[in-house]
């Protein structure tokens, strides 16, 4: 996985990151003819920018490379590509939190997707920064390459029995237990909006059910979305709305690659992972628009858009997962393009019912270069989801704040006395930049680690 980090440092060049601030004093302290040669290059540290400087025989004798800062992750996710085939060493003292933020964008701009296609990429290797923190890095790099793969694989190879398998593997490398509920034994035990969604299908609705950890440790319950392609229901989705439903089960890929960094750090909570997951067809027995269902909790939704089919299974699973009265509940899903208008692809959305969860979420998203942005649950717009013959619609008329309603008709599975947040993300990048090419994306999971390992770790 990490295969361009090493602890060898043989043959390895000297790399100085530099950001603008500092490359004039650096300039400084050196030979008349290295400045000449980096003022002949136009190099000035400006983030991005590379400057190879030779010794007096040519040969390649230290690279500069311009930062935003030294422990910006993102500024070192270019050079893997950029310096291709070489391997290289730090060539300043950086504090461990650095350390292991650098190795990290490194690791990440090493990704590509290749499930279908034998295509050699040539990346740099750096050596291992003294102070970094390799175990985090490992398991944050292989958490987030688990959900890109699982995002990007098509529909036809990643239907709601092959996101099962993903878990199924996921769990026998940590030795969690796994069950896994299909079909009409949805029904049977009492997943009735699960199996409304799903049963269009050829294959199989299911919930996937996760457990890890120890007895007595605080209860950390994560429920991700896996709709593995929707479309629309009978409230077809046009062509274009389509096209990028394969990442409909973004929410419980994230989820999965957030569960393998807590198990392989094995922090001291008992982990349940919960994942709904249908493929939202058309056929005969599809369910249709003003359907009333009753869910799991008991209350009856009438169904104003078979095409907001993401809160009708995740009502289920957060009715059980709240049941259990978890210490921390966090859902994530692709839920609304109300939330990417609001808010655009890099900025998930975060709905809580507690204000000291929020300010940590916050908190820890910044810390991690891992952001979101809270959104209010307004009570004022609950009134809009009021049905004629339901106790619920699941979803509002007139379209207003379409990603606060979907959020308030979660709300209303959940009780008052959990600590729970909704994120409604993309978990998609549109277009490439260092580190994060086009296509699946793993969103907010560094920040919820770095919050999960920081109020329960020891």
């Amino acid at each position: 996985m990490l295969d361009f980090l090493t602890s060898s440092d043989e043959g390895a060049v000297p790399l100085m990151p530099l950001t603008r601030g500092e490359f004039a004093a650096w300039v400084e302290g050196r030979p008349q003819v290295v400045a000449d040669w980096l003022a002949a290059s136009h190099f000035t540290a400006e983030p991005g920018a590379i400057a190879r400087l030779p010794d007096n025989n040519g040969r390649l004798s230290k690279v500069l490379v311009g930062v935003k800062a030294v422990d910006d992750i993102w500024s070192y996710s270019d050079l893997p590509r950029k310096l291709a085939g070489g391997v290289y060493r730090i060539d300043r003292d950086v504090d461990p939190e650095a350390a292991t933020r650098l190795a990290l964008g490194w690791a990440l701009g090493t990704y590509s997707f290749r499930r279908y296609r034998e295509k050699e990429e040539s990346f740099a290797t750096l050596v291992w920064p003294g102070a970094a923190h390799q175990p985090l890095v490992t398991r944050t790099v292989e958490g987030v390459f688990l959900a890109r793969d699982l995002i990007n694989t098509p529909a036809s190879d990643m239907g709601p029995s092959d996101l099962a398998d993903a878990a199924k593997t996921l769990a026998k490398r940590h030795k969690a237990k796994l069950k896994v509920i299909s079909g009409d034994h949805l029904l049977a035990q009492n997943y009735p909006t699960i199996h409304a969604v799903g049963r269009a299908s050829d294959r199989e609705p299911c919930l996937i059910d996760l457990r890890w950890g120890k007895g007595g440790d605080p209860k950390v319950t994560l429920v991700g979305k896996g709709v593995c392609f929707d479309t629309g229901g009978l409230d077809l989705k046009p062509a274009s709305g389509m096209r990028l439903m394969k990442k409909d089960m973004g929410g419980a890929a994230n989820v999965l690659g957030l569960a393998h960094m807590i198990m392989a750090a094995n922090l001291p909570v008992r982990l349940r992972v919960l994942i709904p997951a249908v493929e939202n067809s058309v056929s005969g027995n599809a369910f249709r628009p003003l359907d009333v269902i009753r869910t799991r909790k008991g209350i009856t939704v009438e169904v104003g858009n078979t095409d907001a089919e993401g809160r009708l299974i995740l009502c289920d699973a957060l009715a059980d997962a709240d049941d259990e009265k978890p210490d921390l509940l966090i859902d994530c899903a692709t839920l609304t393009g109300a939330a990417r208008v609001a808010l655009g692809p890099d900025l998930p959305a975060v709905f809580t019912n507690d204000n000291d969860l929020a300010l940590d979420l916050m908190h820890h998203g910044e810390l991690q270069s891992d952001p979101m942005w809270r959104l209010p649950l307004w009570e004022g717009y609950r009134k809009d989801l009021d049905s004629d013959v339901a106790d619920l619609n699941n979803v509002s008329e007139g379209g207003f704040a379409g990603a606060i309603t979907a959020a308030l008709y979660l709300d209303a599975f959940v009780s008052r006395s959990t600590k729970w947040a909704h994120i409604d993300m993309m978990a998609w990048n549109p277009k490439s930049r260092p580190g994060r090419p086009r296509g699946g994306e793993a969103q907010t999971i560094r920040a919820l680690y770095g919050l999960i390992a920081e109020r329960y770790g020891r």
